[in-house]
């Protein structure tokens, strides 16, 4: 028999979870009812606002109360392309559609992101590209699950994301943009160029659109600084020591020292200058290290016609961090080339390649025709510009992931294309951030909000002349704040007040 007590206690809560329930549930419980040709909805759950786990982590995350979809696309026989939904219930959510981006190869739906998206209130949508982990084995005899990882999964997350949207909530999104960096950059440079009608505007951060040959690039690079038995020909610590000197040389360029190359083209440090004139030590590059590092430096050419087929990396990213993401480490100090598997699962569908025998004539072309199509380098934009739509890239200028140079030249290229610099402006604009990594991290201010500055200029025509970086000390307070510019500009203090202090710089002409 019940204790009063307890049937009291039980009642109560019976009450409670009554009173919970309400038409914003019924309406996201009915979406697992939705029939759209190739998608299925596994599960579409209210979650309250507060903590929620994600899948596999004990890291919880903040949300706000929304509607969870849970979904998976099968565009071919070999396709499986999970995605979720997180829609914002009520006033919560702001009207808006915000696709996000993943990193590297990775095959896993981006918690983070849809959190900080249903925050903000967006009906956020991620998704694992179609398959599980960063390893590129997926690829090898799966022809359509690299199509998938390199465009379709993004387009059909948007496509059926923005039904659901409409499903629960009785319209469609009034505006629809893209967030993402590094391969996030790329999809949203992939959207742009393949799907111009899914999105009004992306964000595209450190944009590794050039793909394939970034890749090239690493082995190219690998190979240059190491020994045919793998032996490391340069002592890591060095790497530091490069950018310390470069530094050194070039930081007050700008008229401002502090501790960050403005725009390492117009930096006039010789690496040679470090070549050590006696016993070898720590402060100096023997003559094999220079000759590894210039070679870095140089970027892979085609040894039949002399063309470049990737930039190299600029000075002060080879360490400015003793981390190994900060700096060349990351793909130089490791026991093989970084990402070789392209070639090996993607490009010749054999584990046993042997990327020492890369014939850098014909098997960069064969690469280049094979899976060029993972490339997002089309400089003809004009369906994009036709629907209004507009993209703010920026990109770190010591990445040493994806080199600055090689955003820098597919923005010049988009240029020349589309007509000049006036033309490209008027909705593709690119930032530069001096002394930003990979996306976030580096000496200088790291931080940015570029989705505002992009739905100001979707929303209401005012397009970015500047958008304020910040860098903050371990604590979490700002220390810095800096403009960065609509390439060609860059930032010059005026002379007055705090260097640390955005409001003291103007863009102008270098």
């Amino acid at each position: 028999m019940t204790a009063p007590g307890r049937s009291i206690a039980i009642l109560v809560l019976l009450g409670a979870t009554a009173r919970a329930a309400s038409p914003a549930d019924a309406r996201c419980a009915s979406l697992t009812a939705t029939t759209i040709p190739g998608i299925s909805v596994a599960s579409a759950t209210s979650l309250p606002a507060g903590p929620f786990s994600p899948p596999g982590s004990n890291a919880p995350l903040t949300i706000p109360a929304l509607c969870r979809v849970v979904a998976a696309a099968t565009p071919t026989s070999d396709s499986h392309i999970n995605f979720e939904i997180w829609i914002p219930e009520g006033n919560g959510w702001n009207g808006k559609f915000q696709g996000v981006g993943t990193g590297g190869f990775a095959g896993s739906i981006s918690y983070p992101a849809l959190a900080e998206g249903a925050r903000r209130g967006y009906a956020t949508a991620s998704t694992d590209t179609g398959h599980v982990g960063d390893n590129l084995t997926f690829g090898q005899g799966h022809p359509e699950k690299i199509v998938d990882w390199g465009y379709r999964s993004i387009h059909l997350m948007t496509e059926a994301g923005k039904l659901l949207v409409r499903n629960t909530s009785g319209r469609f999104p009034d505006r629809a943009y893209f967030n993402g960096c590094a391969t996030g950059g790329h999809q949203a440079m992939m959207e742009v160029q393949r799907f111009p009608a899914d999105y009004d505007g992306v964000v595209a951060g450190n944009p590794a659109a050039d793909r394939t040959n970034e890749i090239i690039a690493y082995l190219w690079d690998w190979l240059a600084t190491h020994g045919p038995d793998g032996t490391m020909l340069v002592d890591p610590a060095k790497f530091q020591l490069l950018t310390r000197s470069a530094v050194a040389a070039c930081d007050a360029n700008d008229g401002v020292t502090d501790g960050v190359i403005d725009d390492p083209r117009r930096c006039s440090f010789i690496p040679a200058s470090l070549l050590c004139t006696g016993t070898a030590t720590s402060a100096c590059l023997t003559a094999a290290e220079l000759d590894a590092v210039r070679k870095v430096y140089a970027g892979p050419r085609n040894p039949r016609t002399g063309e470049q087929i990737f930039p190299g990396w600029p000075l002060g990213s080879e360490g400015y961090g003793a981390g190994a993401n900060e700096g060349w480490r990351n793909f130089l100090d490791v026991p093989e080339p970084r990402r070789v598997g392209l070639f090996q699962y993607f490009v010749f569908n054999n584990p046993s390649w042997d990327w020492r025998s890369m014939d850098w004539d014909k098997d960069v072309a064969f690469t280049t025709r094979t899976m060029g199509f993972l490339n997002a380098t089309a400089h003809d934009l004009h369906p994009f510009l036709a629907r209004g739509g507009k993209i703010v890239m920026h990109t770190g200028w010591v990445d040493p992931i994806l080199p600055a140079p090689d955003v820098i030249k597919y923005y010049e290229e988009v240029t020349a294309s589309m007509g000049g610099p006036i033309d490209t402006q008027q909705f593709f604009r690119l930032f530069l951030a001096p002394g930003m990594g990979h996306c976030n991290g580096g000496p200088g201010p790291n931080t940015l909000d570029a989705l505002t500055a992009l739905e100001t200029w979707v929303e209401k025509g005012i397009a970015p002349e500047q958008i304020i970086a910040s860098r903050r000390r371990a604590d979490g307070a700002i220390e810095r704040t800096r403009p960065l510019c609509v390439y060609p500009k860059v930032a010059r203090w005026s002379g007055r007040g705090s260097t640390d202090d955005a409001v003291n710089f103007s863009c102008v002409s270098p």
